[in-house]
């Protein structure tokens, strides 16, 4: 007889099924569609970003030799990988795109008060892109190079948490620059980026907008200096902090207004420079607050490794944006369980022990809690 709740239903029980429901009937994802619903699809797709799985045979593989489970882990209807790779390459994806818009939107305050350690209330935004290499043949929709395809995940990361805010997947060809005409700027809240995103009128919009931005500068900038702050070399890493003003005709004209550049000596002895618009930061918070911009490269580790975007489960435009935006569902989704049942554990961590207990009945706060030490052993051996 089954008794308790599976890990896996534990984890799925905090989807907001009402939510999900309405994204299904916003694009009438499940026209004509009898059996295998997109709540199945997306079971089977976060069972696989989950455990590792590899390829829909080995989704399939996995499922069935645990089909008296299927309807206690939440499914409706058996897998197969015809049917999953259908549904995957038909089922529009926007339904999973805006349901994890939702899920980011519940993940967001419950971190809010999470530390970064910087004395800082407002809110700090990590920038960058990564790109996903494919083959040209197999995926001729999306163009990078003469001999391969590829496409861009640009990701603007909260880094209270690690939590997505903004995310969009183009092509290869896509420069991340103009990623930047697709963002919503908030006003008070830092942007980290790195020198990839030096484009004098984009930054200036975000200096119009209230928004501060923090970026390390292209070697062989021309600028004039207009004052230079008085730093302690000695006791600090900070080499320099001015106030400039481009020189460069069309930079000047993108950006005409002043800037802080504050040279930083790194661990290595490297001399780091960067480019801020806010004033009233110290220097040494200036080197401290860009090391935060690490946490974007480390979600898009945890993405493209730990979840499986290294191999994808259909070759269609359709289906590959659908399994990236299932993946970030996937991953919004442990961040909420992990805060709503006070686990001390990282994502990382929460991933590798979940992977292997998909199956158990064992509540989630007392799977992740280790063992009692065992009581010492006051028996001793006698020595002949």
């Amino acid at each position: 007889m089954h008794q308790g709740k599976l890990v896996f239903a534990q984890v799925m029980a905090h989807l907001p099924l009402s939510t999900f429901r309405r994204c299904v009937a916003r694009y009438d994802g499940e026209h004509k569609v009898k059996s295998f619903s997109c709540l199945d699809q997306f079971y089977a797709m976060a069972f696989a970003q989950l455990t590792f799985r590899e390829s829909l045979r080995d989704i399939e593989a996995c499922l069935t030799t645990q089909s008296q489970r299927l309807y206690h882990l939440g499914f409706r209807s058996p897998v197969a990988r015809n049917t999953l790779a259908n549904a995957n390459a038909v089922r529009p994806w926007q339904i999973y795109a805006d349901l994890a818009q939702h899920l980011i939107g519940i993940a967001r305050p419950l971190y809010a008060s999470e530390p970064i350690g910087l004395d800082l209330k407002e809110t700090v935004y990590a920038f960058d892109a990564t790109t996903i290499d494919l083959c040209l043949s197999v995926y001729p929709w999306a163009p990078f190079r003469s001999t391969k395809a590829a496409i861009k995940l640009h990701t603007l990361l909260d880094v209270r948490g690690s939590i997505p805010s903004f995310i969009h997947i183009s092509d290869g060809k896509t420069h991340e620059v103009n990623v930047l005409d697709a963002l919503t700027p908030e006003p008070g809240a830092f942007y980290l980026m790195d020198r990839g995103y030096m484009d004098f009128a984009r930054l200036h919009a975000l200096h119009e907008a209230g928004s501060f931005f923090l970026i390390r500068a292209k070697r062989g900038l021309r600028f004039k200096r207009r004052y230079s702050h008085r730093v302690d070399r000695l006791n600090t890493k900070v080499l320099c902090d001015q106030t400039v003003t481009l020189e460069v005709f069309y930079s000047k004209q993108g950006y005409p207004t002043a800037l802080r550049r504050v040279v930083i000596r790194d661990d290595e002895g490297k001399r780091i420079t960067f480019l801020t618009n806010n004033t009233a930061l110290p220097p040494e918070t200036v080197g401290e607050l860009y090391r935060l911009r690490w946490q974007v490269e480390l979600f898009f580790k945890w993405i493209k490794q730990h979840l499986r975007i290294k191999a994808f489960f259909g070759t269609s435009e359709n289906a590959v944006k659908t399994q990236i935006w299932i993946a970030v569902a996937t991953y919004v989704l442990i961040a909420i369980v992990k805060k709503r049942a006070m686990l001390p554990h990282s994502l990382y961590e929460l991933l590798q022990i979940l992977s292997l207990t998909m199956f158990e009945t064992t509540p989630i706060n007392q799977l992740l809690t280790p063992p009692p030490p065992s009581p010492p052993d006051d028996q001793q051996l006698v020595l002949l």
